[in-house]
């Protein structure tokens, strides 16, 4: 079959694979982008592909914490000059308000009336604006702690991270300030689950055929092959999943291990990351 330059461009933009080795894999695969990809990895010929790719976009994600509870919303601009901009950033922090009080319901956010005032704000700033997404966070017995990386503004950044921590009659400081740490940790990690058993099957099967291909290609035996499949699989959780994750400031601990020095018993319930313009 035909495979166009633009689905060739696509894939090296995800894989850093050069050319020829990106069209082959199309041509390979029928014009399947996600199993060209499996086949440059167990090639060696691909960085990891993992489902947090991203694409750079202009805007600002704003987080906002009382209480127990916290939001994170992202609006759109198509500039990075207008995401600086203090109309902008005022919108921004309207909308989270809203968010906050409508528990990041977009549907209950974007009224009649914010739609108008988003319509107004486009017309007076000159660009398209989008608000995005939004999501929200809460604990029964923690604290919800919030980070902004890239910061534009107060609580208004590039990068928004908010993570739940229940940690019953823990030291209020103590938390605040592990919180914190697990937080700017996820925003230079990136992890895409909280727990082991939060990964699913189909992403882990995945993870499991290209690790047993490479293994072949490579001339192993099948019990060799399985014990570097099950080698890959703990790498994977060690790079994907936060609790397993190395804690950045202290890499002898896991991020599981550094929070239950807040208290006994002290645990992560949820994490969210935004990154402005991730997956457009």
């Amino acid at each position: 079959m035909e495979i166009s330059a633009q689905l060739v461009k696509q894939l090296r933009d995800r894989t850093g694979a050069g050319m020829m080795d990106a069209k082959k894999a199309l041509v390979e695969t029928s014009g399947d982008i996600e199993k060209a990809i499996d086949v440059l990895r167990t090639k060696g010929l691909a960085k990891a592909a993992k489902k947090g790719d991203r694409e750079t976009f202009a805007g600002a994600v704003v987080v906002k914490v009382e209480g127990n509870k916290g939001i994170v919303v992202e609006v759109n601009s198509e500039t990075d000059f207008v995401a600086r901009n203090e109309k902008f950033q005022g919108f921004v922090k309207t909308v989270a308000d809203k968010a906050f009080a409508a528990n990041a319901d977009i549907t209950a956010v974007m009224t009649e009336d914010m739609n108008t005032e988003l319509a107004n704000q486009i017309a007076t700033i000159g660009e398209k604006l989008d608000v995005r997404r939004m999501t929200s966070v809460e604990v029964s017995d923690g604290a919800v702690i919030s980070y902004v990386h890239n910061r534009l503004a107060d609580n208004i950044g590039l990068i928004g991270v908010l993570v739940a921590i229940e940690a019953p009659g823990a030291d209020a400081a103590k938390m605040a300030e592990v919180g914190e740490q697990v937080a700017m940790h996820i925003a230079a990690s990136s992890p895409t689950f909280l727990n082991v058993e939060d990964v699913d099957a189909a992403t882990l099967e995945r993870e499991k055929a290209v690790a047993r291909e490479k293994a072949i290609a490579a001339g192993k035996p099948a019990d060799i092959a399985e014990k570097m499949v099950a080698g890959n699989v703990k790498k994977y959780y060690d790079e994907v999943v936060l609790n397993e994750q190395a804690f950045f400031i202290d890499p002898s601990k896991k991020i599981k291990d550094f929070v239950a020095t807040i208290a006994p018993g002290a645990k992560i319930t949820k994490f969210t990351r935004f990154v402005v313009g991730e997956k457009i």
